[in-house]
């Protein structure tokens, strides 16, 4: 049974989920509102220092016909950060249909949950 992190990456806030490959259940962890990347990063590695991930999934968006936009770039680099810097695994998990689930909350800080749903559809998808 292995820990995944899920990231929901923003250029303000980065939502944060937890779950392991054993139960397959996502759970909102933490929203990092640090105003700088170092700050930002510093909470990472705390994060990562705790729950020991085997794995780390980041949610790429993309537009609806599957293109890629410049968060999807900003993203995807933020990924490679997390695999440069901590040396833990990272997928990208397609987050076209995430961001509707949670759409309805408007103006709450909900990023925690859009890691949750971005992390439970990569248990869905049958990953082990």
């Amino acid at each position: 049974m292995e820990t995944v992190l899920a990231f929901d990456f923003g250029l303000k806030r980065i939502g944060v989920a937890v779950g392991n490959t054993g139960l397959k259940q996502a759970q909102p962890l933490a929203v990092i509102g640090e105003p700088t990347n170092d700050g930002k990063f510093a909470v990472i590695a705390r994060l990562i220092a705790e729950w020991q991930p085997a794995r780390c999934v980041v949610g790429l968006p993309l537009h609806p016909d599957g293109a890629e936009h410049e968060m999807s770039v900003r993203c995807r680099r933020f990924a490679n950060q997390l695999h440069g810097r901590y040396g833990v695994e990272v997928t990208l998990v397609d987050e076209r249909y995430s961001s509707a689930v949670i759409a309805q909350q408007r103006g709450e800080q909900i990023d925690d949950q859009a890691a949750a749903i971005i992390l439970q559809q990569y248990f869905d998808d049958a990953h082990p």
